[in-house]
């Protein structure tokens, strides 16, 4: 079964590791070692980023 690309890019996801401070473990072990709560606090953070971008094009 092919894989569906992501929707955020790798940049992104790194940005937001960064800010929730989880960086240091998916550096040292990949994203599977971040536990499910930061990653749900990751989706969280880059929808409301989303919803940021789409208000400011709409000013």
């Amino acid at each position: 079964m092919a894989r569906r690309r992501g929707v955020m890019s790798d940049a992104l996801k790194y940005e937001l590791a960064r800010e929730l401070g989880v960086y240091d473990t998916v550096v040292r072990e990949g994203w599977g070692g971040v536990p499910s709560r930061q990653c749900g606090n990751l989706v969280r953070l880059a929808i409301e980023k989303a919803e940021q971008m789409v208000r400011q094009n709409q000013l």
